[in-house]
Order: structure tokens, then sequence, then C-alpha cells
């Protein structure tokens, strides 16, 4: 294995395009760090770590887990890449049901061109509406007088207009500015720029929760976070971990036949190929949905509570523990309605990205068959039928992934941001992306004659 690391920085095009991959990463982090000009950060980290705990809090931290974004500190990046995302995902579903964005889809690389121009559009649109909502939740949440600076503030205690908008258009030029890093990475570096911009975010605060770990340990077995403990939390991350990467690998493998083809007097055609179809075809999304959906319940029933039945009573006492009980990791009724969700949106994004019918229709013009299937409607129900089996069992793994950062955060006692590193989303995107990335250096070593970072031999 290090001989192979240093074979890759020995191709002169391999290693330039890793180092510009290695700077621009380094740019993202240095703005994540950079305060808006109108904030005080003291008190915003004040803020930030009594609130955590709360449903917004909640929010907050899982938006900016798959965002890359500093949502708890207010920064130039503080909304990360999160309208690009949002804005990918709304053309990729009105991709499915819009037929002018359709043909679009179809038209190659033109019609990739034009939805990728309507996405940066979009995108600013969102990151200006987005970092509007923001800073007035967060200055509502915590009272202007609390978190802007004093020599800011007006006499009347209130943020003057013209910071305000001075602060949501840095917050737009940060999404832009980290928009343009994502596809300067994909065009000079290495890698999906926008899935290492996520993962970079994921990465850097691994060492920060396994400090506050390591702090929490003690010398004594038996002890809260005693010698057993630890070695059983690193076996447990190695075995999540591994089962991540075998499921994220996984392929349900259909045979195919193509037809043979007389030219003359040669033959053409006839061999045996498959057609594979990966066991987790959905991805991270269901996670992300059922995360970011199961948040808002809480939210409003609090709410509800706080507001509505002030007084206090039955209906007060009932909505206070109905919230209670969609707080993350609070029990039974959590963990079950974020299965539900996850096996949910795990069919629901399936059918957005796998189609059937055009896979069929595929393979007809391109010549191959399944063996003991018609093409045409024969082999699209065939599909269908497989890719909904094999569902089943990417999101029974998505599910187990998801809970097991509840269920070790709940019965080893230990704060949930340290858990979260043994499964969830973020390790997802983890794995998903460093595979990306390494089978882009295999194609490198291989188009050069040199084996490949997942060669074993």
């Amino acid at each position: 294995m290090l001989e192979k690391l240093r074979i890759i920085f020995t191709i002169p095009e391999l290693r330039t395009r890793i180092l510009i991959t290695l700077g621009l990463l380094a740019v993202y982090r240095i703005g994540w760090q950079i305060p808006l000009p109108i904030i005080d950060q003291r008190a915003m980290e004040s803020w930030a770590e009594s609130s955590s705990q709360g449903a917004f809090g909640q929010l907050m931290e899982q938006v900016a887990l798959f965002s890359a974004s500093n949502l708890s500190q207010v920064t130039i990046f503080g909304l990360g890449i999160m309208p690009y995302i949002s804005a990918s995902i709304i053309f990729q579903l009105l991709g499915s049901v819009w037929p002018p964005l359709e043909k679009l889809q179809k038209e190659g690389e033109s019609g990739r061109k034009k939805i990728t121009e309507y996405t940066r559009y979009t995108t600013v649109l969102l990151a200006l509406g987005q970092s509007i909502a923001y800073l007035q939740t967060v200055l509502q949440a915590s009272g202007q007088s609390q978190l802007v600076r004093p020599e800011i503030l007006t006499q009347a205690g209130t943020l003057p207009w013209g910071w305000f908008l001075l602060s949501i258009l840095i917050m737009t030029s940060g999404t832009v500015f980290l928009m343009w890093v994502g596809e300067q990475i994909e065009e000079y570096g290495i890698g999906n720029g926008i899935s290492l911009l996520i993962m970079a975010g994921i990465i850097a605060a691994m060492p920060g929760a396994g400090y506050r770990l390591l702090g929490q340990s003690s010398n004594e077995l038996g002890a809260a976070f005693g010698p057993d403990k630890l070695l059983m939390l690193a076996a447990l991350f190695v075995a999540v971990v591994a089962g991540v990467v075998f499921i994220t690998m996984s392929q349900r493998r259909i045979p195919l036949q193509s037809a043979k083809h007389v030219k003359g007097r040669r033959v053409y055609g006839g061999g045996r190929n498959y057609l594979p179809l990966r066991v987790n075809q959905a991805g991270v999304m269901p996670i992300i949905f059922a995360s970011s959906l199961l948040l808002f319940p809480a939210m409003i029933l609090s709410a509800i509570s706080q507001y509505v039945f002030t007084t206090g009573g039955f209906w007060a006492s009932l909505t206070e523990e109905a919230g209670n009980a969609f707080q993350r990791g609070d029990g039974f009724v959590y963990n079950v309605t974020y299965v539900l969700l996850i096996f949910f949106f795990c069919f629901f994004w399936t059918a957005i990205v796998f189609n059937p019918k055009d896979m069929a229709d595929n393979l007809k013009d391109s010549g191959s068959f399944i063996p003991g299937y018609r093409p045409g409607k024969p082999t699209e129900a065939y599909l269908e039928k497989v890719m909904v089996r094999i569902t089943y069992v990417g999101a029974g793994f998505l599910a187990l992934v998801a809970i097991i950062p509840t269920i070790v955060a709940d019965y080893m006692q230990i704060d949930y941001t340290i858990a979260s590193f043994y499964g969830g989303t973020g390790l997802l995107i983890a794995v998903s992306v460093a595979f990306d990335l390494v089978q882009q250096i295999d194609r490198h070593l291989i188009s050069r004659n040199y084996r490949g970072l997942l060669d074993r031999s």
C-alpha cells in the first residue's frame, strides 16, 4: 500500500490534481472559521452550547452535518452548500415529473449544461431566502442584544437594516463561492467537489469528538468510560464501518445476453455480461429526508405547548409529552417513526432515480436481453420486481445504520455528537465519498498501467 501511495505522487498530473484539491479544501476550512462582522463570537458560542439540546439546536446540527455548513457559528460559510444541494434535489425531482426538464436530461451534455445553469440561478435565490430566514431565526431565538456586537446595535437595541443586508449578501456570496470551489475541484482536482466539501466537514469534527471521549475516560475497569468500554466502542466502530463498506459496494448482478449480428462473413455480439444494481440504490438521501422531517414534530408540539396551552392543564401536559417522545434518542416512538420514514423514502427515492421502463428500452435498443425474459414489458416487470426486493435489504441496512448512534448514545451514556460517528448520515457520506475518490484515483493509475489502490494483488 505504501508503494502504491508513493506511485500516486510520482505521476505529475495526478499529483497536481491532488494538491489542487487539498488546497481548495484548506480554503474552505479557513472560511468556515471566519465570523460575520455583526456577531459577538463569545456570546454566540455560549448561546449555541445552551441551545444544542433543544429542537432548534438539533435541527441546526443535523442540517450542518450534510451541508458542509457551520450553523452553530454564524460565519461567512454559515449556509455551506445547503442551497446548492436543495436546488439540485429540486431539479432532480422535477426531472421525473416535468416533461420539458425530462427532455433536457435526455439531450446529453448540452442538456446537462443547461440544467446546471438553472441550478446555479436557483442556488442564488435559495441562498438569499435561507440566509434571511436563518439570520432572523437566530436573532429572534437568542435576542439581538445577546449575539450582535454592542457597538452595532441602535439605541432601541435592534440591528440596523444596512448591517442585516450586508450579512445576507456575505452569506449568499459564501455559498456561491463554495459552489465555485466544488466545480473547480471537479474540473482541475479529483473527486466530486460538493461531496468532498461535505466529507471534509464530517472528518474535521472527528478529532474534537475523540478528544471529548478521551477526556471522559477512566483507567478503572468497569467505569463509565473505562478501558473495556473504550475497546468496545473501538470494536463497534470498526464493525459498523466494515458493514457500511460491504453494503455500499454490494450489487445484484443480473445476467445479460447480447444478440448476435451477422455482417458479411463475420458474427458480432453474442457475448455475456451483467447489469449491476446497487443494493443501496437510494444512497444517503432517505436518512437525510427522514432525520430532517422527524425534527419538526418536536418543534411544533413544543411551540403549541408553550404558546397555545399557556395555562397548563391536561392538553398542555399531553402536548409536552408527545413532543418529548419525538426528541432524538428518547426511545421507542422516535426510533420506530425513524425506521418507517427511512423505508418510505428509500422506496420513494429509488422510484425517482431508477426507471425500469427506460432501462428495459435501453437494453432493447442495444440488442441485449435478460435470458428467460422477452424485451419490453416482461423485462421491465422483472427489473421492477428485483429492485423492490433489493430495496427492502437496502432500506433495512439504512434503518439499522441510522438508529445505531441513538442506541449507542442511550446505552453507552455518551454524547450524541460522539455516537453519531458510529452510523447515520455522516458515516455513510464519508464512506461513499471515500470510495468514489479511490475509484477515480484508480482510473488514473490503471490508465498508466499501474495497479489500483483496490487491487488486492
